[in-house]
């Protein structure tokens, strides 16, 4: 995956396990908001592995620009 679609997804993650942990308080389910709770964890996650390949990306660029100006 690019590393906007890890960032798409791990907000979609995220709001989806807020959704979840609201319901499950909502109607008093504790493994529905625990399992809100996980979702939330792993769209965090997902951020920053975008995040990450992003700043990987950019600096592997810049490398090969400045490799590029030497030729």
């Amino acid at each position: 995956m690019g590393s906007k679609t890890d960032q798409i997804k791990g907000y979609a993650n995220e709001a989806g396990g807020k959704i979840k942990q609201g319901v499950g308080k909502a109607v008093g389910n504790d493994r529905l908001r625990a399992k809100g709770a996980v979702q939330v964890a792993k769209g965090d996650a997902q951020k920053a592995v975008g995040k990450a390949k992003g700043t990987i990306k950019d600096a592997a660029r810049k490398i090969a620009d400045k490799a590029q100006k030497k030729l």
